[in-house]
């Protein structure tokens, strides 16, 4: 299980979720990506606006639904199963649910959750429980200031940081990785109003996947 996190909101974690998934499910792996940002809930809601809106985000399953099914969790390989937020988050304990999404998943899906911003404690919930991180940020001074916070965190939670990705960067200046203590693996171009629809997002998102695979996946998961 890996935690997509960052800084404050706007720093593209739902976007690399979501495009993450769709690029590792492109590789043929039954992917899983889950909202954890319960507060600002949105991987459903992006997920819909940028499939042809083949099935309304309220629609999407929540990952209480998703627990509540006998048996594991079967992930389609053809297009990632997103998950959506509890309709009553207020009511569930975040860090107990996801454990259990842990249980219900194959250990060969890759399961990906959007995390809360920053180094909230909300945000310590899916750290807790992930295996490991992937930290996502533009490559503003305050954007990766707010990273380096969050990746300290993690490290505490002992959810160490597998990567980071720059997001809607022409390039990434060296000392990037040194900054956050771990190694780059993808860089997201600018692209316009909707990133998804854009062939070079998409195929950067394939790179990072690929590079992902290679950095964490090789001997867990099931791709092409």
């Amino acid at each position: 299980m890996i935690a997509v996190a960052g800084g404050k909101g706007g720093s593209g974690k739902t976007t690399t979720t979501l495009g993450l998934a769709r690029a590792l499910s492109r590789r043929g792996a039954p992917v899983v990506a889950a909202d954890a940002d319960w507060d600002l809930p949105n991987l459903a809601r992006l997920a819909s606006a940028t499939d042809g809106d083949r099935e309304p985000a309220a629609d999407a399953p929540t990952v209480v639904d998703a627990i509540r099914t006998e048996g594991q969790i079967r992930p389609d390989r053809r297009a990632p199963t997103v998950l959506s937020a509890p309709d009553e988050p207020a009511d569930v304990d975040a860090r107990r649910i996801l454990g259990a999404l842990a249980e219900s998943v194959p250990d060969d899906s890759p399961t990906l959750l959007d995390c809360p911003a920053g180094a909230s404690p909300d945000a310590a919930a899916p750290l807790r429980v992930a295996d490991r991180c992937l930290l996502a940020t533009p490559l503003r001074r305050a954007a990766l200031r707010d990273a380096a916070k969050t990746a300290a965190l993690a490290r505490r939670l002992d959810c160490l940081p597998v990567g980071v990705v720059a997001v809607r960067a022409e390039s990434v200046p060296t000392g990037v990785g040194d900054l956050l203590g771990c190694p780059v693996l993808g860089r997201i171009p600018p692209a316009e109003a909707e990133p998804l629809a854009s062939s070079a997002v998409r195929s950067a998102y394939d790179d990072l996947a690929r590079r992902l695979v290679d950095e964490h996946g090789a001997d867990r998961w099931r791709v092409a």
